[in-house]
């Protein structure tokens, strides 16, 4: 008897620091700034790749991360001197159904009690970072733990 299979549905979260910096879209851009009142973050979609087998699971589970509204997915983009992070008009639910790992998409999401880190799956070692003091986009960094935060903590909406 065949079973049908359902596709998951993301997850949506609120991202922030332990600064308590939250990612929020400004100009087309996620940059994370400090938590004030009344301030709405931007509601993070993550939905793990489908594709487990052909990807390094060790690093942590191959997720891909866009915004609910607008329609967006983060990428890492090669430029000449450093992978660089950006987002690009891309449904997370059209990256899941692709029938094979879209890699720049694609970030290894690791736990440690209750922070994560992304890396980049298609540029191994490099990490979703923002910088302490806030208002700056978030960007990729090799530095973990150094000038830049690389922790962040998933929240259940508002």
């Amino acid at each position: 008897m065949a079973t049908a299979f359902s596709t998951p549905a993301p997850l949506l979260r609120h991202i922030q620091d332990l600064n308590h910096q939250v990612w929020i879209l400004q100009d087309q851009t996620l940059t994370a700034v400090p938590r004030k009142h009344n301030m709405v973050p931007a509601t993070v979609a993550l939905i793990p790749c489908q594709h487990l087998n052909t990807l390094d699971a060790d690093k942590g589970t191959p997720m891909y991360l866009g915004l609910e509204t607008p329609n967006l997915s983060l990428f890492c983009a090669n430029t000449w001197e450093q992978p660089m992070l950006q987002l690009e008009e891309k449904s997370i639910m059209a990256l899941y159904h692709h029938p094979e790992p879209l890699k720049p998409f694609l970030f290894y999401h690791n736990e440690s009690g209750r922070t994560s880190t992304f890396e980049s799956v298609a540029f191994p070692g490099w990490f979703i970072a923002v910088c302490s003091s806030g208002g700056c986009p978030l960007f990729l960094t090799q530095e973990l733990g150094k000038a830049y935060t690389t922790d962040f903590e998933l929240t259940l909406l508002h």
